[in-house]
């Protein structure tokens, strides 16, 4: 099976699985519901996943990829306010990364790991790797290496902002409650970069030469 094709297959699993976790709890879902609702044979689930609880990580794990490409994608000569505005107006315009369906999965296993310490582990995982994401971006920006200690406690810093944001966002959607301070791109965007900014001291968010 070509990586491509076993990624694929990983997400359309953790889909199934993460619907069937927010329907009837972690506890009241089987291995054999999840291959069942995949058309799967529970075998074949366990050679992807190595418990059932595991099976979340890839929607969960969805759940930043759409900021971590915009963050990626921030160009030097740009204030964070201002690229992420104009990217996430132009992802309101196009296809962004992940599906609209995908996202709110995520969110539902985000606030179902208050409660489910094995869910919360896929979540910290996937911060994880926002963290090793901003690595790499505030390191390029301030002409240091990744592995700089700066570096790592900024990245660290931005990572826990986004995590709190998500979590924030994300519990208050599944809640139905209105949001006013992140009615639009404009607003979200100044929103995160402010936090940002705040917590690192105002280290991370200014254009760079």
């Amino acid at each position: 099976m070509s990586d491509q094709r076993r990624t694929r297959l990983r997400l359309e699993i953790s889909r199934e699985a993460a619907r069937l976790f927010w329907d009837q709890g972690v506890a009241g879902t089987s291995g054999d519901q999840i291959a069942e609702a995949v058309g799967l044979s529970t075998r074949t689930i366990w050679r992807h996943f190595r418990s059932k609880e595991s099976c979340a990580e890839p929607i969960v794990m969805q759940g930043v990829v759409t900021l971590t490409k915009v963050l990626r994608d921030w160009p030097r000569h740009l204030s964070l306010e201002d690229h992420l505005a104009a990217d996430l107006i132009r992802l309101g315009q196009e296809a962004p990364p992940v599906d609209m369906a995908d996202e709110m999965l995520a969110m539902k296993m985000i606030k179902l790991a208050d409660t489910e310490p094995a869910l919360r582990t896929a979540w910290l995982m996937a911060c994880d790797q926002t963290e090793r994401e901003m690595r790499a971006i505030i390191g390029d920006r301030l002409g240091r290496p990744s592995d700089d200690l700066e570096v790592r406690l900024h990245a660290a810093t931005t990572a826990s902002v986004l995590r709190v944001l998500d979590e924030y966002i994300g519990a208050a959607v599944l809640a139905g409650e209105d949001l006013p301070e992140f009615k639009d791109a404009t607003a979200v965007a100044r929103r995160f970069a402010q936090a940002i900014r705040r917590a690192t001291g105002g280290v991370v968010g200014d254009p760079v030469a």
